[in-house]
């Protein structure tokens, strides 16, 4: 994609969520269970859209990275979308589109054995990409859309 493309597409993006947070009809979901010091949401409802943040495989009870690797942090990574969607009255099947992020592109075929635990045909739309490097040394990271 050229870098105008690209740019062109990030303004449109921007012009779209702008319109729904100048609604009144946007609302920042969180829970307690969110550590206080992050700077962001857990989910942001705008209109019948959700945005739910990137979620890598922390484990909640430990608050560490969970054990058994990538197949271990994947899997925790699901989870932790699923709850912080129960937690806020949704399920996994109000989710239209996820960005995966692996810091190793051959974790690709593994990602995709846990995902369809986790999601069912007709699944989202979804992209995933390699990266340098994610926060806590996380070996991979999901974002996810929602409609409701």
């Amino acid at each position: 994609m050229k870098p105008t493309s690209l740019i062109t597409l990030y303004i449109s993006a921007f012009m779209c969520i702008s319109a729904h947070a100048s609604s009144s009809n946007v609302e920042f979901l969180n829970t307690t269970k969110v550590a206080p010091n992050l700077p962001f949401s857990q989910i942001v409802k705008a209109g019948n859209t959700l945005y739910m943040s990137g979620q890598i495989g922390i484990n909640p009870e430990t608050g560490k990275l969970a054990a058994g690797g990538f197949e271990g942090e994947a899997k925790q990574t699901l989870e932790n979308i699923k709850r912080t969607l129960e937690q806020h009255n949704y399920s996994m099947s109000n989710i239209v589109k996820c960005t995966v992020m692996l810091t190793n592109i051959n974790d690709f075929k593994a990602f995709n054995a846990i995902y369809t635990q986790y999601f069912s045909a007709p699944y989202p739309a979804r992209s995933a990409f390699a990266v340098k490097a994610l926060a806590l040394d996380s070996l991979v990271e999901v974002e996810c859309i929602g409609a409701i």
